[in-house]
């Protein structure tokens, strides 16, 4: 009976070591399918880059980032790319920017569209920044033409003349939150007038104004960015309030923060996480 008893206990122990092998395997072939869909031979040539030094790193960007995060489906695939290209510049990984550049322009964004998140992030992040994003993207789409890939050119932006710099800059961040020109007027006008003018002007006059990427994607990009950088909490509120007003839901915005865990780590994340749970806290009252 003992025997019986050792065997069948064995057996348990064979199957469930087997079954724990088998969900680490299908999470491992998932992610490399995910990597493939969204980055192609860039991404393959990162994780392959890293088998030799750190097999665990490759496998465990392979089974989380993509198997598990990238997985989800609240977002796009475009959305992800775009979450995963404000976050690089605003921590000014050029390396990894390229690779996710690359996964841009593979999930559907056009090459003026790319521009238009370097450029936005030019108001979240500094143009420095941005040269380097921008000189990334030069790099990018000219490796990418060698190669005989055809980027779309998308939509040119157009110019309002219909309306001075501080008008249609007033009018854009009202279509976020309606009394933000007044509140920004209240806070610093007295101190710093030339900083509230240069705002509405220059980051929603000069930059949200421009017609060439939807409006939903300038809100993931910035809220990704600003979780990134992590220490711009009333900011990051005012932007998830303001992705909440033009269209995005909860459910989106907490997988922008699960993907901030790949690109900018856990406390970002966590961060991010509890002003979005602010904000939804904000709104039930």
């Amino acid at each position: 009976m003992k025997i019986y008893t050792f065997l069948f206990l064995t057996l348990i122990n064979i199957t469930f070591i087997y079954s724990q092998s088998n969900n680490v395997s299908d999470k491992y072939t998932q992610g490399w399918n995910k990597l493939k869909e969204i980055d192609g031979e860039a991404g393959e040539r990162v994780v392959n880059g890293l088998k030799d030094i750190s097999p665990e790193l490759s496998r465990f960007i392979i089974e989380y980032s993509f198997g598990e995060v990238y997985s989800l489906r609240s977002l796009d695939n475009k959305s992800k790319e775009i979450v995963a290209i404000s976050s690089l510049i605003a921590q000014g990984a050029i390396p990894q920017l390229k690779v996710h550049l690359n996964g841009a322009l593979n999930t559907g964004s056009s090459i003026n569209e790319v521009k238009e998140v370097i450029l936005q992030m030019s108001v979240y992040c500094g143009f420095p920044k941005c040269i380097n994003a921008m000189n990334a993207l030069k790099e990018v789409l000219n490796e990418r033409k060698a190669k005989g890939i055809i980027d779309k050119e998308g939509k040119i932006a157009s110019t309002n003349k219909s309306m001075d710099r501080y008008t249609l800059g007033a009018k854009y961040l009202a279509m976020l939150k309606g009394d933000q020109e007044q509140i920004l007027k209240d806070s610093y006008q007295s101190l710093s007038p030339e900083l509230v003018q240069f705002t509405i002007e220059y980051g929603y006059g000069d930059i949200f104004s421009r017609n060439n990427l939807d409006i939903r994607y300038r809100q993931i990009a910035t809220i990704s960015a600003l979780a990134t950088l992590g220490n711009v909490q009333p900011q990051l509120k005012f932007h998830i309030k303001a992705g909440l007003n033009i269209g995005l839901n909860v459910e989106e915005i907490k997988e922008i923060m699960l993907l901030i865990t790949v690109y900018a780590g856990f406390p970002s994340s966590i961060n991010g996480t509890n002003s979005l749970k602010e904000v939804i806290n904000e709104k039930e009252k």
